[in-house]
Protein backbone atom coordinates (compact mmCIF):
# COMPACT_ATOMS: atom_id res chain seq x y z
CA UNK A 1 0.00 0.00 0.00
CA UNK A 2 1.53 3.28 -1.14
CA UNK A 3 0.89 6.84 -0.02
CA UNK A 4 -0.25 9.01 -2.93
CA UNK A 5 -0.46 12.80 -3.00
CA UNK A 6 -2.90 14.20 -5.58
CA UNK A 7 -2.56 17.89 -6.40
CA UNK A 8 -5.92 19.48 -7.14
CA UNK A 9 -9.49 18.19 -7.00
CA UNK A 10 -10.42 18.52 -10.67
CA UNK A 11 -12.56 15.83 -12.25
CA UNK A 12 -9.62 13.87 -13.66
CA UNK A 13 -7.85 13.98 -10.30
CA UNK A 14 -10.98 12.75 -8.51
CA UNK A 15 -11.33 9.89 -11.00
CA UNK A 16 -7.71 8.87 -10.38
CA UNK A 17 -8.07 9.20 -6.60
CA UNK A 18 -11.14 6.94 -6.44
CA UNK A 19 -9.52 4.24 -8.56
CA UNK A 20 -6.24 4.36 -6.62
CA UNK A 21 -8.06 4.15 -3.28
CA UNK A 22 -9.99 1.08 -4.45
CA UNK A 23 -6.64 -0.49 -5.37
CA UNK A 24 -5.65 -0.21 -1.69
CA UNK A 25 -3.55 2.94 -1.67
CA UNK A 26 -3.68 5.81 0.86
CA UNK A 27 -4.73 8.82 -1.19
CA UNK A 28 -4.69 12.44 -0.05
CA UNK A 29 -5.95 15.25 -2.29
CA UNK A 30 -4.55 18.75 -1.76
CA UNK A 31 -6.82 21.42 -3.27
CA UNK A 32 -5.87 25.11 -3.17
CA UNK A 33 -9.52 26.29 -3.29
CA UNK A 34 -12.31 25.39 -0.88
CA UNK A 35 -14.18 22.98 -3.14
CA UNK A 36 -13.81 20.14 -5.60
CA UNK A 37 -14.60 19.78 -9.30
CA UNK A 38 -12.14 22.11 -11.02
CA UNK A 39 -14.05 23.77 -13.87
CA UNK A 40 -17.25 21.86 -13.05
CA UNK A 41 -18.87 24.49 -10.84
CA UNK A 42 -22.27 25.93 -10.08
CA UNK A 43 -23.47 29.48 -9.49
CA UNK A 44 -26.60 30.00 -7.38
CA UNK A 45 -28.64 33.10 -6.62
CA UNK A 46 -32.28 33.84 -5.78
CA UNK A 47 -33.33 30.25 -6.38
CA UNK A 48 -31.62 30.05 -9.79
CA UNK A 49 -28.78 27.60 -10.50
CA UNK A 50 -26.31 27.54 -13.39
CA UNK A 51 -23.45 25.35 -14.55
CA UNK A 52 -20.40 27.56 -15.04
CA UNK A 53 -18.31 24.86 -16.70
CA UNK A 54 -19.38 22.05 -19.05
CA UNK A 55 -23.13 21.98 -19.55
CA UNK A 56 -23.50 18.58 -21.21
CA UNK A 57 -21.84 15.17 -21.06
CA UNK A 58 -20.74 13.16 -24.09
CA UNK A 59 -19.54 9.58 -23.65
CA UNK A 60 -21.16 8.84 -20.26
CA UNK A 61 -19.70 5.33 -20.49
CA UNK A 62 -16.45 6.77 -19.08
CA UNK A 63 -18.15 7.60 -15.79
CA UNK A 64 -20.26 4.47 -15.80
CA UNK A 65 -17.00 2.52 -15.91
CA UNK A 66 -15.56 4.62 -13.08
CA UNK A 67 -18.50 3.85 -10.81
CA UNK A 68 -18.54 0.15 -11.71
CA UNK A 69 -14.82 -0.13 -10.91
CA UNK A 70 -14.98 1.80 -7.62
CA UNK A 71 -18.08 0.53 -5.82
CA UNK A 72 -21.36 -1.32 -5.81
CA UNK A 73 -23.59 1.62 -6.75
CA UNK A 74 -23.66 2.35 -10.50
CA UNK A 75 -23.56 5.89 -11.84
CA UNK A 76 -27.32 5.95 -12.41
CA UNK A 77 -27.88 5.24 -8.70
CA UNK A 78 -25.94 8.40 -7.83
CA UNK A 79 -27.12 10.85 -10.49
CA UNK A 80 -30.00 11.00 -12.96
CA UNK A 81 -28.76 10.95 -16.56
CA UNK A 82 -31.07 12.38 -19.21
CA UNK A 83 -30.43 11.93 -22.93
CA UNK A 84 -30.89 15.32 -24.60
CA UNK A 85 -33.19 15.24 -27.63
CA UNK A 86 -32.80 17.00 -29.95
CA UNK A 87 -29.05 16.87 -29.52
CA UNK A 88 -28.89 20.48 -30.67
CA UNK A 89 -30.80 23.09 -32.59
CA UNK A 90 -28.71 25.11 -35.04
CA UNK A 91 -29.45 28.61 -36.29
CA UNK A 92 -27.30 29.45 -39.31
CA UNK A 93 -26.15 32.80 -40.68
CA UNK A 94 -28.88 32.88 -43.35
CA UNK A 95 -31.60 32.26 -40.77
CA UNK A 96 -32.06 28.58 -41.64
CA UNK A 97 -32.72 26.39 -38.61
CA UNK A 98 -32.44 22.66 -38.00
CA UNK A 99 -32.92 20.47 -34.92
CA UNK A 100 -30.74 17.36 -34.99
CA UNK A 101 -32.01 14.18 -33.28
CA UNK A 102 -29.78 12.59 -30.67
CA UNK A 103 -27.71 9.57 -31.75
CA UNK A 104 -29.71 8.83 -34.90
CA UNK A 105 -27.88 8.94 -38.23
CA UNK A 106 -31.06 8.40 -40.23
CA UNK A 107 -32.87 11.06 -38.25
CA UNK A 108 -30.05 13.57 -38.74
CA UNK A 109 -29.90 12.89 -42.49
CA UNK A 110 -33.65 13.42 -42.80
CA UNK A 111 -33.63 16.58 -40.68
CA UNK A 112 -30.84 18.12 -42.74
CA UNK A 113 -32.54 17.27 -46.04
CA UNK A 114 -35.79 18.85 -44.85
CA UNK A 115 -34.17 22.01 -43.46
CA UNK A 116 -31.34 22.58 -45.94
CA UNK A 117 -32.52 20.67 -48.98
CA UNK A 118 -31.14 17.54 -50.59
CA UNK A 119 -28.40 16.36 -50.79
CA UNK A 120 -27.30 18.03 -47.54
CA UNK A 121 -28.31 15.04 -45.42
CA UNK A 122 -26.58 12.57 -47.72
CA UNK A 123 -23.34 14.57 -47.66
CA UNK A 124 -23.38 14.80 -43.87
CA UNK A 125 -24.22 11.11 -43.55
CA UNK A 126 -21.33 10.18 -45.85
CA UNK A 127 -19.04 12.41 -43.82
CA UNK A 128 -20.06 10.61 -40.61
CA UNK A 129 -19.10 7.29 -42.20
CA UNK A 130 -15.61 8.64 -42.90
CA UNK A 131 -15.47 10.19 -39.43
CA UNK A 132 -16.21 6.78 -37.93
CA UNK A 133 -13.18 5.38 -39.75
CA UNK A 134 -11.01 8.12 -38.20
CA UNK A 135 -12.53 7.28 -34.80
CA UNK A 136 -11.82 3.56 -35.19
CA UNK A 137 -8.21 4.29 -36.14
CA UNK A 138 -7.48 6.61 -33.22
CA UNK A 139 -9.80 5.63 -30.35
CA UNK A 140 -7.36 3.35 -28.52
CA UNK A 141 -4.11 5.31 -28.86
CA UNK A 142 -5.78 8.66 -28.20
CA UNK A 143 -8.25 7.75 -25.45
CA UNK A 144 -7.74 4.32 -23.93
CA UNK A 145 -3.97 3.78 -23.85
CA UNK A 146 -1.05 5.70 -22.34
CA UNK A 147 0.61 7.88 -24.95
CA UNK A 148 2.89 5.77 -27.09
CA UNK A 149 6.65 6.27 -26.88
CA UNK A 150 6.55 6.48 -30.68
CA UNK A 151 3.77 9.08 -30.61
CA UNK A 152 5.23 10.65 -33.76
CA UNK A 153 3.35 7.95 -35.71
CA UNK A 154 0.11 9.52 -34.50
CA UNK A 155 1.45 12.99 -35.24
CA UNK A 156 2.40 12.29 -38.84
CA UNK A 157 -0.46 10.10 -40.03
CA UNK A 158 -3.83 11.65 -40.93
CA UNK A 159 -6.48 9.04 -40.01
CA UNK A 160 -9.38 10.78 -41.75
CA UNK A 161 -10.02 9.12 -45.17
CA UNK A 162 -10.59 12.29 -47.17
CA UNK A 163 -12.36 12.11 -50.52
CA UNK A 164 -10.10 12.97 -53.51
CA UNK A 165 -10.89 16.45 -54.80
CA UNK A 166 -9.89 17.78 -58.20
CA UNK A 167 -8.69 21.38 -58.10
CA UNK A 168 -6.77 23.15 -60.84
CA UNK A 169 -6.01 19.88 -62.66
CA UNK A 170 -4.62 18.41 -59.44
CA UNK A 171 -6.14 15.83 -57.12
CA UNK A 172 -6.01 16.87 -53.48
CA UNK A 173 -7.29 15.50 -50.19
CA UNK A 174 -8.62 17.57 -47.32
CA UNK A 175 -6.03 18.02 -44.59
CA UNK A 176 -7.92 20.45 -42.36
CA UNK A 177 -11.45 20.63 -41.05
CA UNK A 178 -12.11 23.73 -43.15
CA UNK A 179 -11.09 21.85 -46.28
CA UNK A 180 -13.40 18.96 -45.37
CA UNK A 181 -16.22 21.47 -45.20
CA UNK A 182 -15.36 23.27 -48.43
CA UNK A 183 -14.51 20.23 -50.57
CA UNK A 184 -16.73 17.46 -49.17
CA UNK A 185 -19.75 19.11 -47.57
CA UNK A 186 -19.98 22.02 -50.02
CA UNK A 187 -22.65 23.94 -48.15
CA UNK A 188 -21.76 26.86 -45.86
CA UNK A 189 -24.35 25.70 -43.34
CA UNK A 190 -22.94 22.17 -43.18
CA UNK A 191 -19.48 23.71 -42.95
CA UNK A 192 -20.66 25.83 -40.00
CA UNK A 193 -22.10 22.70 -38.38
CA UNK A 194 -18.77 20.91 -38.78
CA UNK A 195 -16.53 23.80 -37.77
CA UNK A 196 -18.69 24.56 -34.76
CA UNK A 197 -17.54 21.34 -33.12
CA UNK A 198 -13.91 22.47 -33.36
CA UNK A 199 -14.68 26.03 -32.30
CA UNK A 200 -16.47 24.74 -29.20
CA UNK A 201 -13.08 23.43 -28.04
CA UNK A 202 -11.26 26.63 -29.02
CA UNK A 203 -9.76 25.18 -32.20
CA UNK A 204 -9.25 27.10 -35.45
CA UNK A 205 -10.87 24.95 -38.17
CA UNK A 206 -8.59 26.49 -40.79
CA UNK A 207 -5.57 24.70 -39.30
CA UNK A 208 -7.20 21.97 -37.21
CA UNK A 209 -6.49 18.58 -38.81
CA UNK A 210 -9.22 16.64 -40.57
CA UNK A 211 -8.90 14.07 -37.77
CA UNK A 212 -11.09 16.45 -35.71
CA UNK A 213 -13.96 14.78 -37.57
CA UNK A 214 -14.03 12.49 -34.52
CA UNK A 215 -15.56 15.35 -32.47
CA UNK A 216 -18.95 15.46 -34.25
CA UNK A 217 -18.81 11.67 -34.67
CA UNK A 218 -18.42 11.13 -30.92
CA UNK A 219 -21.50 13.23 -30.23
CA UNK A 220 -23.46 11.51 -33.02
CA UNK A 221 -22.52 7.95 -32.05
CA UNK A 222 -22.78 8.13 -28.26
CA UNK A 223 -25.33 10.84 -27.76
CA UNK A 224 -25.44 13.94 -25.60
CA UNK A 225 -26.48 13.70 -21.97
CA UNK A 226 -27.45 16.01 -19.14
CA UNK A 227 -27.24 15.34 -15.41
CA UNK A 228 -30.44 16.31 -13.62
CA UNK A 229 -29.72 19.13 -11.21
CA UNK A 230 -26.81 20.35 -13.32
CA UNK A 231 -23.40 18.97 -14.23
CA UNK A 232 -22.11 19.88 -10.79
CA UNK A 233 -24.05 16.84 -9.61
CA UNK A 234 -21.63 14.63 -11.52
CA UNK A 235 -18.67 16.22 -9.72
CA UNK A 236 -20.50 15.76 -6.42
CA UNK A 237 -21.12 12.09 -7.12
CA UNK A 238 -17.45 11.46 -7.99
CA UNK A 239 -16.33 13.37 -4.88
CA UNK A 240 -18.67 11.34 -2.67
CA UNK A 241 -17.39 8.14 -4.26
CA UNK A 242 -13.88 9.24 -3.26
CA UNK A 243 -15.04 9.85 0.32
CA UNK A 244 -16.68 6.42 0.39
CA UNK A 245 -13.35 4.91 -0.66
CA UNK A 246 -11.65 6.85 2.18
CA UNK A 247 -9.79 9.37 0.09
CA UNK A 248 -8.65 12.24 2.33
CA UNK A 249 -9.22 15.83 1.17
CA UNK A 250 -7.32 18.89 2.38
CA UNK A 251 -8.95 22.07 1.06
CA UNK A 252 -7.27 25.46 1.12
CA UNK A 253 -3.92 23.70 0.70
CA UNK A 254 -1.84 25.09 -2.17
CA UNK A 255 1.04 22.90 -3.30
CA UNK A 256 4.03 25.08 -4.20
CA UNK A 257 6.63 22.43 -4.90
CA UNK A 258 6.98 18.77 -5.80
CA UNK A 259 9.70 17.22 -3.67
CA UNK A 260 12.37 15.16 -5.37
CA UNK A 261 15.06 12.86 -4.06
CA UNK A 262 17.46 10.69 -6.07
CA UNK A 263 15.49 11.27 -9.27
CA UNK A 264 12.12 10.39 -7.78
CA UNK A 265 9.09 12.34 -6.53
CA UNK A 266 8.83 11.86 -2.77
CA UNK A 267 6.13 14.30 -1.71
CA UNK A 268 4.85 17.86 -1.86
CA UNK A 269 5.49 21.14 -0.10
CA UNK A 270 2.54 23.38 0.79
CA UNK A 271 2.35 27.17 0.75
CA UNK A 272 2.65 27.28 4.55
CA UNK A 273 5.94 25.38 4.35
CA UNK A 274 4.50 22.05 5.48
CA UNK A 275 5.99 18.96 3.83
CA UNK A 276 3.89 15.91 3.03
CA UNK A 277 5.73 12.76 2.04
CA UNK A 278 4.34 10.41 -0.62
CA UNK A 279 5.41 7.40 -2.64
CA UNK A 280 3.71 8.82 -5.75
CA UNK A 281 2.54 12.29 -6.75
CA UNK A 282 -0.28 12.99 -9.19
CA UNK A 283 -0.35 16.56 -10.51
CA UNK A 284 -2.38 18.51 -13.07
CA UNK A 285 -0.58 18.78 -16.38
CA UNK A 286 -0.42 22.58 -16.12
CA UNK A 287 1.01 22.52 -12.58
CA UNK A 288 4.14 24.53 -11.90
CA UNK A 289 7.15 22.54 -10.81
CA UNK A 290 6.70 19.81 -13.42
CA UNK A 291 9.89 18.76 -15.19
CA UNK A 292 10.37 20.28 -18.63
CA UNK A 293 9.65 17.93 -21.54
CA UNK A 294 12.72 15.97 -22.58
CA UNK A 295 13.80 15.73 -26.19
CA UNK A 296 11.27 13.69 -28.13
CA UNK A 297 8.46 14.25 -25.61
CA UNK A 298 5.21 16.04 -26.39
CA UNK A 299 5.22 19.68 -25.26
CA UNK A 300 2.16 21.21 -23.54
CA UNK A 301 -0.43 22.85 -25.78
CA UNK A 302 -0.05 26.61 -26.05
CA UNK A 303 -2.28 29.53 -26.93
CA UNK A 304 -5.71 27.93 -26.53
CA UNK A 305 -8.61 30.35 -25.99
CA UNK A 306 -10.93 30.73 -23.03
CA UNK A 307 -14.69 31.18 -22.57
CA UNK A 308 -17.06 34.01 -21.82
CA UNK A 309 -20.22 32.81 -20.08
CA UNK A 310 -23.34 34.83 -19.33
CA UNK A 311 -25.87 33.48 -16.82
CA UNK A 312 -29.37 34.86 -17.33
CA UNK A 313 -32.19 34.73 -14.80
CA UNK A 314 -35.39 35.15 -16.83
CA UNK A 315 -38.98 35.92 -15.98
CA UNK A 316 -41.45 33.72 -17.80
CA UNK A 317 -41.63 29.96 -18.15
CA UNK A 318 -39.54 27.96 -20.59
CA UNK A 319 -41.78 27.21 -23.60
CA UNK A 320 -42.67 23.55 -24.02
CA UNK A 321 -40.61 21.83 -26.72
CA UNK A 322 -37.63 24.19 -26.33
CA UNK A 323 -34.30 22.61 -27.30
CA UNK A 324 -31.87 22.14 -24.43
CA UNK A 325 -28.99 23.41 -26.57
CA UNK A 326 -29.06 25.86 -29.46
CA UNK A 327 -25.97 26.90 -31.40
CA UNK A 328 -26.36 30.31 -33.04
CA UNK A 329 -23.67 30.41 -35.72
CA UNK A 330 -21.84 33.62 -36.49
CA UNK A 331 -22.88 35.77 -39.44
CA UNK A 332 -19.19 36.64 -39.97
CA UNK A 333 -17.19 33.41 -39.96
CA UNK A 334 -13.95 34.95 -41.24
CA UNK A 335 -14.19 37.87 -38.85
CA UNK A 336 -14.76 35.59 -35.86
CA UNK A 337 -11.81 33.33 -36.71
CA UNK A 338 -9.50 36.28 -37.33
CA UNK A 339 -10.52 37.85 -34.00
CA UNK A 340 -9.86 34.64 -32.10
CA UNK A 341 -6.81 33.27 -33.90
CA UNK A 342 -5.24 36.24 -35.69
CA UNK A 343 -2.00 38.00 -34.80
CA UNK A 344 -3.73 40.23 -32.23
CA UNK A 345 -6.56 38.17 -30.70
CA UNK A 346 -9.67 40.02 -29.58
CA UNK A 347 -13.23 39.25 -28.52
CA UNK A 348 -15.32 38.70 -31.68
CA UNK A 349 -17.92 41.37 -32.39
CA UNK A 350 -20.38 38.76 -33.70
CA UNK A 351 -19.45 35.44 -32.12
CA UNK A 352 -20.92 31.97 -32.36
CA UNK A 353 -23.02 31.57 -29.21
CA UNK A 354 -24.21 28.41 -27.51
CA UNK A 355 -27.51 28.80 -25.66
CA UNK A 356 -28.30 26.26 -22.94
CA UNK A 357 -31.91 26.07 -21.71
CA UNK A 358 -32.05 22.96 -19.47
CA UNK A 359 -35.72 23.03 -18.44
CA UNK A 360 -34.67 21.56 -15.09
CA UNK A 361 -37.00 22.46 -12.17
CA UNK A 362 -34.04 22.15 -9.79
CA UNK A 363 -32.42 25.22 -11.39
CA UNK A 364 -35.28 27.74 -11.08
CA UNK A 365 -37.27 29.12 -8.15
CA UNK A 366 -40.58 28.10 -9.77
CA UNK A 367 -42.23 27.27 -13.08
CA UNK A 368 -42.65 30.94 -13.99
CA UNK A 369 -38.92 31.50 -14.43
CA UNK A 370 -36.12 30.14 -16.61
CA UNK A 371 -32.33 29.81 -16.20
CA UNK A 372 -30.40 30.29 -19.46
CA UNK A 373 -26.66 30.09 -20.04
CA UNK A 374 -24.90 31.75 -22.98
CA UNK A 375 -21.35 30.83 -23.92
CA UNK A 376 -18.80 31.92 -26.50
CA UNK A 377 -15.11 31.36 -27.18
CA UNK A 378 -12.87 34.36 -26.41
CA UNK A 379 -9.08 34.77 -26.28
CA UNK A 380 -7.33 33.65 -23.10
CA UNK A 381 -6.80 36.55 -20.75
CA UNK A 382 -9.32 38.71 -22.62
CA UNK A 383 -10.56 41.75 -20.74
CA UNK A 384 -14.26 41.49 -21.42
CA UNK A 385 -16.52 44.55 -21.26
CA UNK A 386 -20.26 45.15 -21.09
CA UNK A 387 -20.39 45.56 -24.86
CA UNK A 388 -19.09 42.01 -25.27
CA UNK A 389 -21.76 40.68 -22.94
CA UNK A 390 -24.42 42.66 -24.79
CA UNK A 391 -23.17 41.15 -28.06
CA UNK A 392 -23.73 37.61 -26.73
CA UNK A 393 -27.26 38.49 -25.64
CA UNK A 394 -28.00 40.11 -29.01
CA UNK A 395 -26.77 37.03 -30.90
CA UNK A 396 -28.76 34.72 -28.61
CA UNK A 397 -31.90 36.72 -29.35
CA UNK A 398 -31.79 35.26 -32.87
CA UNK A 399 -32.73 31.98 -31.18
CA UNK A 400 -34.73 33.35 -28.23
CA UNK A 401 -36.93 36.25 -29.44
CA UNK A 402 -37.61 38.85 -26.77
CA UNK A 403 -34.77 37.55 -24.60
CA UNK A 404 -33.59 40.97 -23.38
CA UNK A 405 -37.06 41.91 -22.18
CA UNK A 406 -37.20 38.83 -19.94
CA UNK A 407 -33.90 39.36 -18.10
CA UNK A 408 -34.22 39.82 -14.32
CA UNK A 409 -30.47 39.86 -13.79
CA UNK A 410 -27.31 38.46 -15.32
CA UNK A 411 -24.01 37.17 -14.02
CA UNK A 412 -20.86 37.17 -16.15
CA UNK A 413 -18.05 34.59 -15.95
CA UNK A 414 -14.82 35.73 -17.60
CA UNK A 415 -11.45 34.13 -18.44
CA UNK A 416 -10.17 35.56 -15.16
CA UNK A 417 -12.80 33.52 -13.29
CA UNK A 418 -11.70 30.35 -15.09
CA UNK A 419 -8.06 31.11 -14.30
CA UNK A 420 -8.88 31.60 -10.63
CA UNK A 421 -10.87 28.36 -10.38
CA UNK A 422 -8.65 26.08 -12.47
CA UNK A 423 -5.20 27.67 -12.30
CA UNK A 424 -4.89 27.65 -16.11
CA UNK A 425 -2.99 30.66 -17.45
CA UNK A 426 -5.39 33.26 -18.82
CA UNK A 427 -8.28 30.89 -18.25
CA UNK A 428 -7.30 28.74 -21.24
CA UNK A 429 -9.47 25.67 -21.75
CA UNK A 430 -7.70 22.49 -22.98
CA UNK A 431 -8.81 20.73 -26.15
CA UNK A 432 -9.07 16.96 -26.67
CA UNK A 433 -6.04 15.19 -28.11
CA UNK A 434 -6.17 14.81 -31.90
CA UNK A 435 -3.99 12.92 -34.34
CA UNK A 436 -1.95 14.41 -37.22
CA UNK A 437 -0.89 18.11 -37.34
CA UNK A 438 2.65 17.15 -36.37
CA UNK A 439 1.56 16.35 -32.84
CA UNK A 440 0.49 19.95 -32.13
CA UNK A 441 -2.81 18.73 -30.65
CA UNK A 442 -1.45 15.87 -28.60
CA UNK A 443 -0.89 16.30 -24.86
CA UNK A 444 2.08 15.28 -22.71
CA UNK A 445 2.08 11.68 -21.48
CA UNK A 446 0.67 10.90 -18.02
CA UNK A 447 4.03 9.53 -16.93
CA UNK A 448 6.86 12.07 -16.63
CA UNK A 449 10.64 12.17 -16.69
CA UNK A 450 10.59 12.22 -12.88
CA UNK A 451 9.99 8.74 -11.53
CA UNK A 452 6.88 8.51 -9.34
CA UNK A 453 5.32 11.69 -10.78
CA UNK A 454 2.25 11.43 -13.01
CA UNK A 455 -0.03 14.03 -14.57
CA UNK A 456 -3.80 13.96 -14.87
CA UNK A 457 -6.56 16.15 -16.27
CA UNK A 458 -7.17 18.25 -19.36
CA UNK A 459 -3.60 19.44 -19.85
CA UNK A 460 -2.20 15.93 -20.08
CA UNK A 461 -3.06 12.92 -22.23
CA UNK A 462 -5.78 12.50 -23.55
CA UNK A 463 -6.73 16.18 -23.21
CA UNK A 464 -9.70 18.36 -22.39
CA UNK A 465 -13.38 17.55 -21.94
CA UNK A 466 -15.27 15.66 -19.24
CA UNK A 467 -14.89 12.21 -20.85
CA UNK A 468 -11.20 12.79 -21.44
CA UNK A 469 -10.69 13.86 -17.82
CA UNK A 470 -12.23 10.60 -16.66
CA UNK A 471 -10.03 8.66 -19.07
CA UNK A 472 -6.90 10.41 -17.82
CA UNK A 473 -7.79 9.31 -14.29
CA UNK A 474 -8.10 5.71 -15.44
CA UNK A 475 -4.75 5.87 -17.25
CA UNK A 476 -2.88 7.34 -14.28
CA UNK A 477 -4.38 4.76 -11.94
CA UNK A 478 -3.37 1.96 -14.31
CA UNK A 479 0.20 3.24 -14.63
CA UNK A 480 0.62 3.43 -10.84
CA UNK A 481 -1.11 0.16 -9.99
CA UNK A 482 0.17 -1.98 -12.86
CA UNK A 483 3.37 -0.14 -13.70
CA UNK A 484 4.81 1.05 -17.04
CA UNK A 485 3.63 -2.08 -18.83
CA UNK A 486 0.03 -0.94 -18.42
CA UNK A 487 -1.60 -0.65 -21.86
CA UNK A 488 -5.08 0.60 -21.06
CA UNK A 489 -8.52 -0.95 -21.05
CA UNK A 490 -9.17 -3.95 -23.26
Amino acid sequence: MAGIAVIGAGTGALAAAARLAVAGHRVTVYERTQTYGGAVRRFERDGFGFDTGPGLLPLPAVYRDLFVKTGKEPLEACVELVQVDPSARHVFADGTEVALPNASRAGVVTALDVALGAPAGQRWGDFLVRAREAWDRTRRPLLEEPLWDDWSVLAAREPYPAVPHKRLLRTRRAGTLAEVGAWELRDPRLTALLEGHALAYGLDPRVTPASAAVLPYMEHAFGTWYVRGGMRELARAVYERCLARRVEFVFGAEVTRILEKDGRAVGVELADGAVREADFVVAPGSSGGLPAPADGEVAPQQGLPSRLTVLLALRGARPEGTAHRTVVHTVDRDGELESLFGTTPSVPARPTVTVLRPGDPALVPDGDHEAVTLGAVVPAGAQTREEHVDALVAVAERAVPGLRDRVLWREVRTPADIARETGAAGGSVPAPALAAAGGRLLHPANSTALQGLFTVGGWSHPGGGLPHAGMSGALVSGLIVEGPRFRGSQ
